[in-house]
């Protein structure tokens, strides 16, 4: 068993009373907000969910501004991380929340400058009251994430290249912002091909990657701690490839978070995949997971992976819990089946044209992670 440490960061939106709409809002009554807030939510991590994991695993916690954590709540849950041994590992502005028609890249000017005004102070949260919160290895210092749910549109016309123009103003003011407030923060930009807008600026992990390239060539923004906050379902959602997405982040140096989760058509059990909804289940045992882990590992990545999840509209707060170990404990055993993977004997029967041979290897590893998942959750 290992015991090299192992960054996994919590997500407080996935502890919710229930999503609402067309299934329940109110299933897991001790979740609501007036019954279990920020600081709440990090003692339970701290009580209910850190016991249950090997001692190597390090834990980090994720955020909204200002929906999750503001200036008044700060205090608190900065202390709560601090006593719960638990980092902050990202924070990322919640302008989904305030603005609809494009946020950043809106072509309405007031709008544009109130969420630009909301970034900032989401840099400043970060560097003020939550610095006691950061780990102290500079190499796992947060990520600021940009998630794209507020850059969208429903109408084809020659205005989303204005969109563009303006994200592309707004994101290197913003980095320059964060450069002078000490420029110690990863920033990434979260890719995602719809929601909350039929279509998306950025929706691909491609997309990402140019636009930061883009960014450093117009506005001279460096590209170093900056890259993509790489959703496994977002790619999922469309029918592209994550595991080739991984070679393209770790290509360009640009993997500095990740959200381990799927939309559920990879692994023959849950339903979901393209052209479905955000399902968002938790990290699935499969051979594509394997796969990117062994890519990570042979990278050399060890940041926070993050767990943007959520639990079923049908689970109660028990069940919930216990998705959530579930996910970071399902990760860690497509690791250990990748470390054992026969690499050399894989790339020789690829090399040989033999990928009978080497989906049998595959499906052995799949087997291997479900025996190293019984064994972790024990």
């Amino acid at each position: 068993m290992t015991t090299a440490p192992s960054y996994h960061s919590i997500c407080r939106w996935t502890f919710n009373a229930g999503k609402g709409g067309f299934v329940p809002g109110n299933i897991r009554e001790q979740w609501n907000s007036s019954n279990l807030d920020t600081v709440k939510t990090v003692q339970l991590i701290k009580k209910e969910i850190a016991p249950r994991l090997p001692g190597y695993i390090q834990l980090g916690f994720e955020v909204h501004y200002d929906s999750e954590i503001e200036e008044k709540t700060a205090p608190a849950v900065a202390d709560a991380l601090v006593d719960a041994k638990v980092a902050l590992a990202m924070i990322t502005p919640g302008a989904h929340s305030h603005f609809a028609y494009g946020g950043i890249a809106s072509l309405d000017a007031k709008e544009r400058k109130a969420a630009e005004g909301l970034g900032c102070r989401t840099v400043d949260i970060a560097y003020g009251t939550l610095a006691k919160a950061w780990h102290k290895d500079p190499a796992l210092f947060p990520t600021l994430v940009l998630w794209n749910g507020s850059y969208g549109y429903d109408l084809a016309t020659i205005a989303i290249s204005e969109m563009y123009r303006n994200l592309k103003k707004s994101v290197a003011d913003l980095c320059s912002y964060e450069t002078k407030a000490g420029g110690k923060l990863y920033i990434a930009i979260e890719p995602k091909p719809n929601e909350g807008h039929p279509a998306m600026l950025l929706p691909t992990i491609a997309s990402a990657i140019l636009f930061w390239r883009k960014l450093e060539e117009e506005f001279g923004i460096t590209r170093t701690k900056k890259g993509v906050n790489k959703e496994f379902g977002h790619s999922e959602m469309i029918g592209l490839d994550h595991v080739y997405d991984s070679v393209e982040e770790l290509d360009n140096n640009a993997m500095v978070h990740m959200h381990l989760n799927s939309q559920g058509y990879n692994d023959g059990i849950i339903l979901g995949g393209p052209g479905k909804y955000d399902i968002d289940h938790g990290t699935r045992i499969n051979g594509m997971n394997i796969a990117i882990a062994g890519l990570l590992r042979k990278a050399g990545f060890n940041r926070w992976k993050g767990h943007d999840m959520q639990v079923r509209p049908y689970d109660n707060e028990k069940q919930g819990i216990d998705r959530v170990v579930r996910s970071i404990l399902s990760w860690e055993a497509c690791d250990m089946a990748a470390r054992e993977l026969d690499e050399k004997m894989l790339l020789t029967y690829l090399t040989s044209r033999n990928t009978a041979k080497a989906e049998d290897m595959i499906r052995d590893a799949v087997c291997r992670a479900n025996e190293c998942f019984k064994t972790l959750n024990h």
